[in-house]
């Protein structure tokens, strides 16, 4: 059973900058217990702006990690990028049954497909499950937004560039999966920008991968 913090206060331990707007939040855990594909809701304490990020921590790891984008027109983004350690943060959640409404188990063979940060969920699978069997495919504009590429597995990650040539494939995600090797029996979880999702919802069912091995997360 999922234990719930609700409206909890937490400590910011650091944050770790991966490109110029996109960085990881990690903060105190306080015995929270969560579920891969969950999100939270963060903002200062006191603030009436708070919004939606996933977990891009492990279950095992014993701290909080989420994996947030600075964009324009988004003050907490703008907020929590300038936190400093020991800063309090406002936490409510964990909530979302994303990689848990499908019952997932240990012997499923897995593609998560994202565009991204919408790599967070599934970041947070693979560092709870290293030994599941896997494959990552996701879209970014070169390899510098390939986060933390490193914890994967050797051969699971296939990073699409659709800006230069640094990556796995050159071109967008959905020209990869016209023409990649695709196995019709894994189940699949797509997880990002809506124009994406849609997209690469079309082409794996016209593959041959039935509708009911497909889940959806949009992130906007």
């Amino acid at each position: 059973m999922d234990v719930k913090v609700d409206e909890a206060v937490f400590v910011i331990d650091r944050v770790r900058h991966l490109t110029e707007s996109t960085y990881v939040l990690r903060f105190s855990r306080n015995d929270m217990q969560f579920n891969p594909g969950q999100h939270l809701v963060l903002g200062l304490p006191g603030s009436t702006e708070l919004r939606e990020y996933s977990i891009y921590s492990g279950v095992f790891d014993n701290f909080i990690e989420v994996l947030i984008k600075e964009v324009d027109d988004g003050m907490v983004s703008r907020q929590l990028k300038n936190i400093k350690s020991g800063d309090r943060l406002e936490v409510r959640g964990p909530y979302g049954f994303f990689l848990t409404k499908s019952s997932i188990t240990e012997t499923d063979k897995l593609l998560f497909i994202s565009s991204g940060t919408g790599i967070a969920p599934f970041h947070s699978y693979v560092r709870s499950n290293p030994n599941s069997d896997y494959k990552v495919i996701h879209g970014v504009r070169n390899l510098e937004e390939a986060y933390d590429i490193k914890d994967y597995t050797t051969g699971r990650f296939t990073a699409c560039t659709s800006r230069d040539t640094s990556g796995d494939f050159e071109g967008r995600l959905t020209d990869y999966l016209l023409e990649a090797e695709l196995d019709t029996d894994r189940m699949v979880y797509l997880c990002g920008n809506s124009n994406m999702i849609f997209d690469a919802m079309d082409i794996l069912r016209a593959r041959g991968i039935p509708q009911r091995q497909i889940f959806t997360e949009v992130y906007f």
